[in-house]
């Protein structure tokens, strides 16, 4: 009996959507970012790593806090929007100036729009559902 319970267990276990999973792939040597979802691939955008001087830091991490409209209270209130921190201060966030080569103070640079995307995504399937790898 116990066997027959426990098989119908795992086969409508088995039947539940699986949670969605959100990895963030952060290449410094090509200075790009790779999103899936679920598998999937849904897009790979230009970013902007540390410029020579300052390090982004590499290894796998979750966000932690997520800030809409942060500025930064280290260089000179400049903008941040859609931040995701991941580490202390660094953090992923939308930028006005250069993606596309190493420009950054260490945290990881995205265009506006694609960086309202990420944290739109990240925010509705979860900081806990959500890996960020930065590669060098």
């Amino acid at each position: 009996m116990r066997r027959i319970v426990l098989a119908a267990l795992v086969l409508a276990l088995a039947q539940l959507p699986a949670l969605a999973d959100v990895a963030v792939t952060i290449s410094i040597a090509t200075q790009q970012m790779r999103v899936v979802v679920d598998g999937k691939q849904l897009h790979t955008w230009p970013v902007a790593t540390a410029r020579k001087g300052y390090r982004t830091p590499v290894g796998i991490f979750r966000p932690y806090w997520l800030s809409p409209r942060h500025r930064s209270s280290i260089y000179n209130n400049a903008p941040m929007p859609h931040s995701i921190f991941f580490l202390g201060g660094y953090a992923i966030h939308g930028s006005y100036d250069v993606v596309g080569r190493p420009a950054s103070h260490g945290c990881v640079r995205l265009h506006p729009g694609n960086a309202a995307a990420l944290f739109a995504l990240v925010q509705s399937r979860g900081m806990q559902a959500t890996t960020i790898r930065i590669l060098n």
